[in-house]
């Protein structure tokens, strides 16, 4: 499949996820299957005011390509600055433009699925968009503002008219957050209305769900985001799944242990070791879920673990334990 002219190898795009997909976790995940990356939502005002944390998400290199970076804004005025400025300082292959975040601080600026509720507006803001920018253009937005104002079909209409490469949807409305279950079924068959290609989102969690979501909406990916969080191997059992009907097995404790050093290694590397090790605190107990007997070891790595000394004794005291 392609977005523009940017080849895809394989059915899983990794979604953004806020404080998660760094470029050590999208180098990461990369191998196991990734076709397409997105960075962390980053802000068009703080690329525009130059915000050097915000300067860190556009960091990008060439094992985690494709890579899309993921503006959200409220003004064309800022968006196109910041496009400038992110033409001019980053390596990426895919502009995507956020439609869809449910979150208050974002939405209340009017950025975000609030957008929404300003279907000629977003229509507008996107054509210049797609008009300013020289990368593929793509777009992540939800069913609606809430139950009574869902109106997915007008925007993709919209957003086709406008231009963009791709869309993503997250089968819930902004209101929903991520509570509820994804309501694929108000999808149904939309892929066949669209000129563009259709990545379905929203409790992608199993082979079985990613396979669900295309067969009711016909979309060509799937996007994986919390439900590849310690959980990389997903991606590999999707591709594995939907293009051969093979259900592989997941990972033992071993083998998640070795899948949690290598993330950490690479955060460490990118951040330094005070940074990395407060985000691992609440990202490396995501990879001992669903195993029976772990929730202490979960809690101990949330809540003792100080430095990468400390990291490296508790993961070492995982492979004891699941050896004897």
């Amino acid at each position: 499949m392609k977005i523009g002219d940017i080849e895809l190898k394989g059915k899983v795009v990794l979604g953004p996820m806020a404080g998660v997909t760094t470029l050590a976790y999208r180098e990461f995940m990369k191998p196991f299957g990734v076709a397409l990356s997105y960075s962390e939502m980053i802000s068009d005002c703080g690329i525009v005011y130059g915000n050097d944390r915000t300067y860190e998400y556009l960091k990008t290199s060439e094992v985690d390509r494709p890579v899309g970076l993921q503006l959200f804004g409220f003004s064309i005025e800022n968006t196109i600055k910041a496009i400038d400025i992110v033409e001019k300082e980053a390596q990426y292959d895919i502009l995507d433009i956020n439609l869809g975040c449910p979150v208050y601080k974002v939405v209340k600026t009017g950025a975000g699925s609030a957008w929404l509720k300003r279907p000629q507006e977003l229509y507008e803001y996107m054509s210049a968009v797609v008009a300013h920018s020289h990368k593929p253009v793509t777009a992540k937005i939800r069913l609606g503002w809430d139950d009574e104002s869902i109106n997915f079909e007008e925007v993709v209409a919209l957003l086709e008219k406008a231009g963009v490469a791709a869309i993503t949807i997250h089968a819930r409305t902004s209101k929903a957050g991520y509570s509820g279950t994804a309501d694929y079924e108000k999808l149904a068959g939309l892929r066949d209305k669209m000129s563009v290609p259709l990545i379905i989102s929203g409790d992608i969690f199993t082979p079985e769900q990613a396979k669900k979501a295309i067969d009711i909406t016909h979309a060509d990916m799937v996007m994986v985001a919390r439900g590849g969080l310690g959980n990389p191997y997903l991606v590999t059992q999707i591709n594995e799944y939907l293009e051969k009907g093979v259900l592989l097995p997941s990972p033992d404790v071993l083998k998640q242990v070795d899948y949690a050093e290598d993330f950490a290694n690479r955060l460490i590397a990118l951040k330094g070791e005070h940074i990395a090790i407060q985000e691992l605190k609440g990202l490396l107990p995501h990879f001992f879920s669903g195993f029976p007997g772990y929730k202490k070891v979960r809690m101990e790595i949330a809540m003792n673990m100080k430095s990468e000394k400390d990291m490296r004794g508790l993961l070492n005291g995982i492979r004891r334990r699941a050896t004897l």
